[in-house]
Protein backbone atom coordinates (compact mmCIF):
# COMPACT_ATOMS: atom_id res chain seq x y z
CA UNK A 1 0.00 0.00 0.00
CA UNK A 2 0.95 3.46 -0.62
CA UNK A 3 1.00 6.20 1.86
CA UNK A 4 1.31 9.57 3.06
CA UNK A 5 1.99 12.06 6.04
CA UNK A 6 -0.79 14.87 6.57
CA UNK A 7 1.70 17.41 8.06
CA UNK A 8 -0.40 19.36 10.62
CA UNK A 9 0.21 21.88 13.17
CA UNK A 10 1.72 21.06 16.41
CA UNK A 11 -1.06 20.72 19.09
CA UNK A 12 -1.01 22.95 22.33
CA UNK A 13 -0.32 20.82 25.30
CA UNK A 14 -3.45 20.62 27.01
CA UNK A 15 -3.97 22.05 30.32
CA UNK A 16 -4.45 18.91 33.06
CA UNK A 17 -6.10 19.74 36.34
CA UNK A 18 -4.13 18.49 39.77
CA UNK A 19 -6.86 16.35 40.99
CA UNK A 20 -6.75 14.30 37.45
CA UNK A 21 -2.48 13.84 37.94
CA UNK A 22 -2.30 13.06 41.22
CA UNK A 23 -5.06 9.99 40.52
CA UNK A 24 -2.97 9.02 37.69
CA UNK A 25 -0.39 6.21 39.30
CA UNK A 26 3.40 7.26 39.20
CA UNK A 27 4.96 5.30 36.52
CA UNK A 28 2.28 6.19 33.64
CA UNK A 29 3.43 9.50 33.69
CA UNK A 30 6.95 8.58 32.83
CA UNK A 31 5.92 6.06 30.51
CA UNK A 32 6.36 7.72 26.90
CA UNK A 33 4.11 6.71 23.91
CA UNK A 34 3.62 7.72 20.38
CA UNK A 35 0.13 8.02 19.24
CA UNK A 36 -0.65 7.12 15.33
CA UNK A 37 -3.75 8.09 14.02
CA UNK A 38 -4.43 6.50 10.70
CA UNK A 39 -7.08 7.21 8.00
CA UNK A 40 -8.25 4.57 5.10
CA UNK A 41 -9.97 5.43 2.50
CA UNK A 42 -12.33 2.88 1.31
CA UNK A 43 -13.19 2.49 -1.88
CA UNK A 44 -15.24 -0.19 -2.14
CA UNK A 45 -18.90 -0.98 -0.66
CA UNK A 46 -17.39 -3.45 1.70
CA UNK A 47 -13.56 -3.79 2.79
CA UNK A 48 -11.69 -6.17 5.49
CA UNK A 49 -9.08 -4.22 7.30
CA UNK A 50 -6.64 -5.18 9.96
CA UNK A 51 -2.68 -4.84 11.83
CA UNK A 52 0.00 -7.31 12.61
CA UNK A 53 0.98 -6.60 15.67
CA UNK A 54 4.85 -6.92 14.00
CA UNK A 55 4.01 -2.99 13.28
CA UNK A 56 6.87 -1.40 14.32
CA UNK A 57 8.08 3.16 13.89
CA UNK A 58 11.52 2.62 12.99
CA UNK A 59 14.25 5.49 14.07
CA UNK A 60 15.74 6.28 10.39
CA UNK A 61 19.18 7.43 12.37
CA UNK A 62 19.37 4.11 14.95
CA UNK A 63 17.27 1.47 13.38
CA UNK A 64 15.47 1.13 16.76
CA UNK A 65 12.29 -0.28 16.42
CA UNK A 66 9.35 0.95 18.81
CA UNK A 67 7.12 -1.67 19.43
CA UNK A 68 3.25 -1.64 18.93
CA UNK A 69 1.10 -1.26 21.92
CA UNK A 70 -2.35 -1.01 21.64
CA UNK A 71 -4.83 -0.42 18.84
CA UNK A 72 -8.45 1.20 18.69
CA UNK A 73 -10.96 0.85 16.12
CA UNK A 74 -9.11 -1.86 14.70
CA UNK A 75 -8.54 -5.79 15.01
CA UNK A 76 -5.01 -7.43 15.00
CA UNK A 77 -4.32 -10.43 12.34
CA UNK A 78 -5.76 -12.94 12.25
CA UNK A 79 -9.32 -11.01 13.22
CA UNK A 80 -10.21 -8.38 10.37
CA UNK A 81 -12.40 -5.80 10.68
CA UNK A 82 -15.32 -5.04 8.76
CA UNK A 83 -15.31 -1.47 6.97
CA UNK A 84 -19.21 -0.86 5.27
CA UNK A 85 -19.71 1.64 3.08
CA UNK A 86 -17.28 4.34 1.03
CA UNK A 87 -15.95 6.23 4.16
CA UNK A 88 -12.51 7.32 5.52
CA UNK A 89 -12.14 4.53 7.96
CA UNK A 90 -9.76 5.99 11.25
CA UNK A 91 -8.12 3.76 14.25
CA UNK A 92 -5.41 4.30 16.17
CA UNK A 93 -2.13 2.67 16.89
CA UNK A 94 -0.05 3.31 20.13
CA UNK A 95 3.67 2.30 20.32
CA UNK A 96 6.09 2.41 22.67
CA UNK A 97 8.76 5.31 22.79
CA UNK A 98 10.93 6.25 20.15
CA UNK A 99 14.44 6.99 21.43
CA UNK A 100 14.63 10.48 22.24
CA UNK A 101 17.53 11.96 19.56
CA UNK A 102 15.18 10.50 17.33
CA UNK A 103 13.96 13.03 14.73
CA UNK A 104 12.34 10.82 11.55
CA UNK A 105 11.30 7.67 11.85
CA UNK A 106 9.24 5.38 9.89
CA UNK A 107 6.17 2.93 9.91
CA UNK A 108 6.10 -0.27 8.95
CA UNK A 109 4.10 -3.28 9.08
CA UNK A 110 6.31 -5.99 8.43
CA UNK A 111 4.42 -9.21 7.84
CA UNK A 112 4.70 -12.15 5.57
CA UNK A 113 2.49 -11.38 2.87
CA UNK A 114 2.29 -8.15 0.46
CA UNK A 115 -0.38 -5.31 1.30
CA UNK A 116 1.39 -4.32 4.47
CA UNK A 117 1.98 -0.90 4.47
CA UNK A 118 5.18 1.47 5.09
CA UNK A 119 5.25 5.33 5.39
CA UNK A 120 8.30 7.12 5.05
CA UNK A 121 10.06 9.28 6.74
CA UNK A 122 7.81 11.03 9.40
CA UNK A 123 9.39 14.06 11.20
CA UNK A 124 9.19 13.79 14.92
CA UNK A 125 7.37 16.50 16.78
CA UNK A 126 6.95 17.55 20.48
CA UNK A 127 4.05 15.88 21.56
CA UNK A 128 4.91 12.53 19.57
CA UNK A 129 1.00 12.28 17.92
CA UNK A 130 1.47 11.98 14.54
CA UNK A 131 -1.65 12.03 11.57
CA UNK A 132 -0.69 9.24 8.46
CA UNK A 133 -3.29 8.30 5.32
CA UNK A 134 -2.89 5.22 4.28
CA UNK A 135 -3.38 4.48 0.69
Amino acid sequence: MKARVVETPVPVKPNVEPDVLTSIEGWTLEDQHVYVHCYFKNEQEEMLIRVWRSTFLIDRASGSRSELIHAENISFAPQWTIIRGKIIFSFLLIFSALPKDCKVFDLVEDIPQAGGFHISGIKRNELDVYHVDIL
